[in-house]
């Protein structure tokens, strides 16, 4: 059954001893980061801050900071059950022949239960204030930050051409009490739709949820293609519908369950400096212009629960996010490259620095094939180090990923360099935006891929011995 909203996730998380209450006064300047960057590395609980210096309102972080916290938000027993669920929508061939029509119904029909639902009525907009960020306790993370950063906002905007909502989570430089900056990237739909607003001249209508159920918040975080409405994904995680109600000065629709609506605009003829923000790479990102915010109203729930998150070196609890997506649209670049066996984004390349796949090689230059179909895919593109590895390897095996790599490549032969665009983030380039790329084939090589010499054969114990032992380990005193 989907969460009603992030306070009833709060109670899950309370029932299964997952979350710690922090009645101390503490400050949303550093101090809250500092705690929860050592709890985020200790493995610790998500945390709820009840009494923070200038503000009535607690602050809810590290929600989903472990894979335990991870699955509840989701409802399942681990993230590959979502996987499994998203496989069987695109097993195309299940829905011929009529037998297979008929299984396939229960299936459709979930599908009807997936569209948001209108409401004139929410919580979200029980209390309607003047706007003043002031009120709210907006973190100031890390010393060279530029200012305070709203870390969790669900960022909601149209396309003035097709009308079509998109949910991002941009995050947000507060300038005083009315204006924040519009962190969005050059190749986000958000700064996509912008660019329509601006080429029209007209304002851009805005409007930023916090706090929502866990599903509605993934995503806004989730790299779905420009045809997919996050609103639908967010019911189809759900399991049930959205509802959603139109904000009280624009004609935006957002999420009737958030703790707080942000109403606004862009100015499309205005830019601001916004950063320096100690970002998801373990680096402060720089400074540069970008639009600005205009809130112009505020509405929220009698008694809200603000929700943040920080970032910095990794782990961070922006980690596990990355980890839902690496599983969740598997079976999209699966459908894709079916070859591929598995991938892993290890949480040290911060999930646009390096992927590791597991292929079923069937061809010379395989890998190489698969490289280039991975750059060519959406966000995909960004991947600065891809490394290919042979489909009886587990990626997410660090250590026999790393004996692969060392061992299996010749340099000439194996190293592929492709230019192309890189994240907004990468400061090892030399050029903002594009780059160069690497490719690591690490998998065992043919003759046909001009390897002429015999390739060794890794060293194994007979499964006989192997057996052997595993029945007489206790006797053998262990």
């Amino acid at each position: 059954m989907a969460y009603d909203d992030i306070q009833d996730f709060i109670k899950t998380l309370e029932k299964h001893n997952l979350l710690m209450r922090i009645t101390a006064k503490v400050d949303s300047t550093y101090e809250i980061t500092e705690i929860t960057d050592r709890v985020v590395k200790s493995q610790g609980p998500a945390l709820l801050f009840e009494n923070i210096k200038d503000s009535a309102y607690p602050v809810l972080i590290n929600a989903f900071g472990s894979y335990e916290r991870i699955n509840l938000a989701f409802e399942v027993k681990n993230l590959d059950c979502i996987a499994d669920d998203i496989s069987k929508f695109l097993d195309i061939a299940g829905y011929s022949g009529i037998l297979n029509k008929v299984k396939s119904i229960p299936r459709l029909a979930r599908l009807a239960k997936i569209f948001p639902v209108k409401v004139n009525k929410a919580p979200c907009q029980e209390i309607i204030e003047e706007p003043d960020l002031n009120t709210l306790p907006i973190l100031k993370c890390w010393p060279n930050d530029g200012g305070k950063y709203i870390t969790l906002p669900i960022v909601i905007t149209k396309d003035p051409e097709t009308g079509i909502q998109n949910m991002g989570m941009y995050r947000m430089q507060v300038f005083n009490s009315t204006t924040t900056g519009m962190h969005w990237h050059l190749h986000k739909d958000g700064k996509r739709i912008y660019e329509k607003y601006k080429k029209m001249g007209d304002r851009m209508p805005v409007s930023v949820a916090l706090g929502c159920d866990p599903a509605t918040i993934y995503s806004a975080i989730a790299p779905l293609p420009e045809e997919i409405d996050e609103v639908l994904f967010a019911g189809f995680l759900r399991k049930s519908p959205l509802q959603i109600v139109k904000s009280i000065t624009n004609d935006i629709y957002v999420p009737s369950n958030a703790e707080f609506i942000l109403e606004g605009y862009i100015d499309v003829n205005e830019l601001r400096e916004e950063g320096p923000f100690g970002d998801h790479t373990g680096y402060y990102s720089l400074k540069d212009y970008y639009p600005v915010f205009h809130l112009t109203c505020i509405t929220r729930r009698k008694k809200p629960v603000y929700p943040a998150t920080v970032t910095g070196k990794p782990p961070m609890e922006d980690c596990f996010f990355g980890k839902a997506t690496e599983r969740i649209f598997l079976p999209f670049i699966k459908f894709q490259c079916p070859e591929i066996v598995d991938i892993n984004f290890p949480v040290e390349g911060v999930f646009h620095n390096c992927v590791i796949v597991s292929i079923e090689k069937r061809f010379p230059g395989h890998a190489q094939k698969v490289m280039n179909a991975l750059w060519g895919m959406g966000q995909m593109m960004y991947t600065k180090m891809i490394v290919v590895v042979d489909g009886n390897i587990d990626p997410h095996d660090m250590s026999t990923v790393a004996w692969k790599v060392f061992n299996n490549i010749s340099p000439e032969r194996d190293l592929i360099i492709s230019k192309g665009p890189l994240d907004a983030l990468d400061h090892a380039s030399p050029f903002a935006h594009y780059g160069y790329r690497l490719g690591v084939d690490a998998t065992k090589k043919w003759p046909s891929e001009g390897h002429l010499r015999d390739w060794p054969t890794e060293v194994k114990m007979n499964d006989e011995i192997k057996n052997i032992v595993t029945e007489r380990w206790n006797e053998y005193g262990f």
